[in-house]
């Protein structure tokens, strides 16, 4: 045991020394071996684009517009005649019906005179005509509360305001967006209302959607520029309501049960016509015309083109094969938007 101590260890100390002075005098001079093999640009995996397949649903285009209650213009009267009001038959702020006579407008013409000759005299007689008169009776367009400006003896031309009748109806009004106008493109004449604050829904009649109104202001401009229509409907008479309160029209333009689905973001389109591009079982995939019917904004009708079974591209693909779907509002290209 003594002569391990003393003579073993240290001799295995001194040559496990010597390795390590070998080893760092080669690394001083040689330099280390670091040398790898760079691989973080090497790919991985493979992109996949997207599919959906094409499924039956139910459809229904239901529309919700946020509008407000406004009072009903009132309709002007006009003068018919050209002449002077001879007599007003009801005052300022009467109740009126439709049809009610409100003032009448005499013309007179001046007629020229009968110059007759004596043949054996020759004597001139000239006689004076009366002038020609026509009197015309203006009557009210509406039922409602009569304006009446006008005054008796006032001289008046055809076409002139000689009032207007405010009918007291109160409706419904509120802009839509492009996507809105054509989901309501065939809507039907009433649709369900309920009034902030107010009574249980309610339905509205004579729907009507018309061209948004022009910008008269900074304001009017930037409503503008998100609103391509307007829609309006009638309140009941029996319905309470004052003008100034919010609403929501809720208009229903359509259902179509079990009908071939797709959701929007796969159809390029929104109306009548688009395309879908078809994955094939190789995995390519090609674009297809389809006819596009009912929408909920969430998944469209397909009414020709595909059948349920289909796979399609979740997403519009981006011109130039990217591999992503188009975002619209970040990359709007006309081609893939729609227009």
């Amino acid at each position: 045991m003594g002569v391990t101590r003393r003579i073993i260890f240290p001799t295995i100390r001194l040559i496990l020394w010597a390795i390590i002075a070998a080893a760092l005098v080669k690394i001083a001079f040689a330099g280390a071996d670091v040398s790898t093999v760079d691989t973080s640009l090497q790919p991985t995996g493979a992109v996949m684009e997207p599919t959906v397949e094409v499924a039956t649903g139910t459809v229904t285009n239901a529309v919700s517009v946020q509008a407000s209650v406004v009072a009903d213009p009132a309709v002007v009267v006009r003068a018919t005649l050209a002449g002077t009001v001879s007599k007003l038959l009801v005052g300022n702020g009467a109740a009126v019906a439709a049809g009610t006579p409100i003032l009448t407008i005499r013309q007179e013409t001046p007629q020229d005179p009968v110059v007759k000759t004596d043949p054996e005299t020759g004597e001139v007689t000239t006689t004076e005509r009366k002038p020609k008169v026509v009197v015309e009776t203006v009557t009210a367009p509406i039922a409602g509360t009569l304006t009446l400006p006008t005054l008796k003896d006032q001289v008046v031309a055809v076409g002139d305001e000689i009032g207007k009748v405010a009918p007291g109806t109160l409706s419904v009004t509120g802009t839509l967006t492009p996507d809105q106008q054509y989901r309501l493109v065939g809507a039907p004449t009433q649709a369900s209302v309920t009034l902030n604050g107010g009574p249980a829904p309610f339905e509205c009649t004579n729907l009507r959607v018309g061209a948004a109104p022009s910008a008269g202001s900074d304001a009017d401009e930037t409503a503008a520029a998100s609103a391509s229509g307007i829609i309006t409907c009638a309140i009941p008479a029996e319905v309470t309501a004052f003008p100034g309160l919010g609403a929501t029209i809720e208009i229903t333009n359509g259902s179509a049960a079990d009908a071939v689905v797709v959701p929007i973001t796969a159809v390029q389109g929104t109306v009548q016509k688009g395309n879908v591009w078809v994955v094939a079982a190789d995995g390519t995939n090609e674009k297809r015309a389809v006819g596009l019917g009912l929408t909920d904004g969430q998944h469209v009708q397909i009414t020709e083109g595909l059948a349920a079974g289909d796979t399609v591209l979740e997403f519009i693909p981006v011109p130039g094969g990217t591999g992503r779907p188009v975002d619209c509002d970040v990359d709007y290209d006309p081609a893939a938007c729609g227009g």
